[in-house]
């Protein structure tokens, strides 16, 4: 019985390269809707945050 969940455990821990990259593709989505919308938000509090942040990792934005 612990063999046949040991090897189940193992095959489906690894991922394939399809799985990865679609991953990849909707974090990449997903962060860059995040991106534009704090930049772009009329929300003065959520483009204020945004800018803060990026002040405070030292990244230069203007």
């Amino acid at each position: 019985m612990s063999i046949i969940s040991s090897t189940s455990h193992t095959a489906s821990g690894s991922a394939t390269l399809s799985q990865r990259l679609t991953a990849a593709i909707g974090a990449s989505i997903l962060g860059a809707c995040l991106v534009y919308f704090a930049g772009f938000s009329h929300i003065e509090a959520v483009h204020n945050a945004a800018h803060d942040t990026r002040h405070s990792a030292a990244f230069p934005c203007h």
